[in-house]
């Protein structure tokens, strides 16, 4: 465990320290901030109830309903119990990170915005990707684009962001199987 924890401080030096560039510390503050994405949720949430109707709205309830799972059960389960220390109040690593955004109170794993981002994805990977099978790979690249920015900006170990991403990809899979159990797949057939 103690070679797992070296090679994580070790990627987020990396990350947090060498890999930073001028235009993505301009950014990365912005994209992993959720109210940034609020203009995304709006209009899936307009093209589905448009698109779909009231089966839409089911949709976007499920939706919630996964994200709704993902996070207590990272920031309540998760944090509550493990207590691992932000990168950013970690004694020894704090005076060398490099912080773009406040380092935020509470503990450090699992990622909730990873674990959210992902549950999210992969609830949409799950069910609409089924249907429109070019979503996939970008809305996966967006969860894991967030997560990054996570250890990025230095609130968050990567794996902190890996394990929150597995955690999320699996809660919005689940949430995504019930859907379609509810659906019977009518929307992921129709033309």
């Amino acid at each position: 465990m103690d070679l797992l924890l070296h090679w994580d401080e070790q990627l987020f030096r990396l990350i947090n320290g060498q890999w930073h560039t001028g235009w993505l510390d301009a950014v990365m503050p912005l994209w992993r901030e959720k109210l940034f994405w609020v203009p995304f949720y709006l209009a899936l949430t307009a093209w589905s109830v448009w698109r779909y109707k009231w089966r839409g709205l089911v949709l976007i309830l499920f939706m919630g309903a996964a994200v709704a799972v993902s996070d207590p059960v990272s920031s309540q389960l998760f944090k509550k119990n493990v207590e691992r220390l932000r990168p950013c109040r970690t004694p020894g690593l704090e005076e060398s990170v490099h912080l773009l955004v406040p380092c935020g109170g509470g503990y450090s794993f699992t990622s909730s915005h990873a674990t959210n981002h992902f549950a999210l994805a992969f609830f949409l990977i799950g069910t609409l990707g089924r249907r429109y099978r070019r979503w996939r790979w970008p809305l996966a690249l967006w969860a894991a684009s967030i997560a990054y920015g996570q250890v990025y900006v230095g609130v968050h170990f990567p794996l902190d962001v890996i394990c929150g991403a597995l955690l999320g990809a699996g809660i919005g899979a689940l949430v995504a199987y019930f859907y379609r159990k509810w659906d019977k797949v009518s929307i992921l057939n129709e033309q």
